[in-house]
């Protein structure tokens, strides 16, 4: 049985990864496989977790929410009850669309999405009044530039 992807998983889940939406003939033509030998092989990277999910993206201004804001968070608490309290209250605010941890000046780094400046403050007080905090910076995105959600797959094994 097959264990790693070859040059046909990586086109499929390219392909999927523009438009997972794509009729499973057109990806069958696309590789060069009939119905069902490609079928499978969807379901195979669906089954070892390559194929996470399906999702809609949807357009953040048609949703009022198009202002990006980058939060960098710095703390002098590193134990586990104070993450803990970081962690639910970050995913207890929907405007946090992305949280992580770093290595280096910043502890953690989040990006919010929200309407306006008035909307992030509520965000902003949200964060600070429930969790003791160091040092929070706010910068805001002036212009996207690039956005993708799709992941280079020439590293994939």
């Amino acid at each position: 049985m097959k264990q790693n992807l070859d040059s046909i998983d990586r086109q499929l889940l390219a392909m999927l990864q523009q438009n997972a939406e794509t009729p499973l003939a057109e990806l069958a033509d696309a590789v060069h496989l009939s119905n069902t030998p490609c079928w499978r092989r969807i379901q195979w990277l669906r089954e070892k977790g390559y194929i996470t999910r399906h999702v809609a993206l949807v357009d953040p201004r048609k949703v009022n929410v198009g202002v990006t804001v980058f939060v960098a968070v710095k703390t002098s608490q590193h134990h586990q009850q104070w993450f803990d309290t970081l962690r639910d209250v970050v995913m207890g605010i929907p405007e946090i669309v992305e949280f992580y941890r770093m290595s280096g000046d910043v502890d953690y780094l989040l990006r919010v999405v929200v309407p306006d400046i008035r909307a992030y403050d509520a965000v902003y007080k949200r964060l600070t009044q429930a969790v003791a905090l160091s040092d929070v910076s706010s910068s805001f995105a002036m212009e996207e530039i690039k956005f993708t959600t799709a992941l280079p797959l020439n590293y994939a094994q």
